[in-house]
């Protein structure tokens, strides 16, 4: 069973749904997918909302070892993506001398705001947390007191491991940031991340990839006897 958490925000449920039928559309094996919503965490996160926090899942994406029992491999994936190869495929690059796996961008965004005006952070190791293979035994560190209590430059940079020799690679296509990374044929992107903001806003609706966005949205609200492709 591939385990999928991805992260959840209110203001993004279309995004987030579009994500995973993008997912099982094309996957090849069982997924099982759990959405980390603040509101199914109760207890597990009680830490108070940061004025640099733009989603609601910025912290909760590093519950997802606990949540596994700290046993096995599980996936987290921003909601603000979408799927277009096997997610076996990936999760076939699981690599047992690593504790979380990656694409390690080198991302300095140049804008000072995202969607709904949030602020545009700038950090060593941007947007590397936001898909990641985690090898949940060897992230035991990840408990609910230290998501809770750290900051988020130590959660997102990886300081809880006390080691980057244990962060592994994953090809670059697995996080293709959209109108950041050099645009590509769709045949060549296995995950496009719309970081910025993604076509479900109207300020963003001619991002790059919109188009390809936009059909799998209708494809998934499809219902009738002869499927769309």
């Amino acid at each position: 069973m591939i385990r999928i958490f991805i992260g959840y925000d209110p203001r993004e449920a279309v995004a987030y749904n579009v994500l995973c039928h993008s997912i099982h559309a094309r996957a090849s094996e069982p997924v099982s997918i759990t959405p980390l919503s603040l509101t199914e965490l109760g207890k597990l996160m009680w830490r108070d909302r940061h004025n640099l926090q733009s989603t609601d899942f910025s912290f909760s994406r590093f519950l997802t070892p606990y949540l596994c029992d700290f046993e096995g491999w599980a996936l987290f994936m921003d909601c603000d993506m979408l799927v277009l190869d096997d997610m076996a495929k990936l999760w076939n690059l699981r690599d047992e001398k690593y504790a979380v796996q990656c694409v390690k961008h080198d991302h300095v965004p140049p804008e000072e705001k995202k969607f709904f005006d949030q602020p545009q952070t700038k950090y060593e190791k941007k947007n590397w947390s936001s898909v990641m293979l985690f090898n949940a035994a060897k992230c035991q560190a990840l408990t609910p007191d230290y998501v809770n209590t750290a900051s988020g430059l130590e959660l997102h940079r990886f300081h809880w491991l006390g080691d980057d020799t244990l962060i592994g690679d994953i090809p670059a296509g697995w996080n293709h940031l959209v109108d950041y990374d050099p645009a590509l044929p769709v045949e060549e992107i296995a995950n496009l991340h719309f970081t910025t903001g993604g076509p479900y806003f109207e300020e963003y609706k001619d991002c790059g990839y919109a188009d390809i966005w936009r059909a799998e949205r209708d494809r998934m609200l499809y219902a009738g006897r002869e499927r769309p492709l």
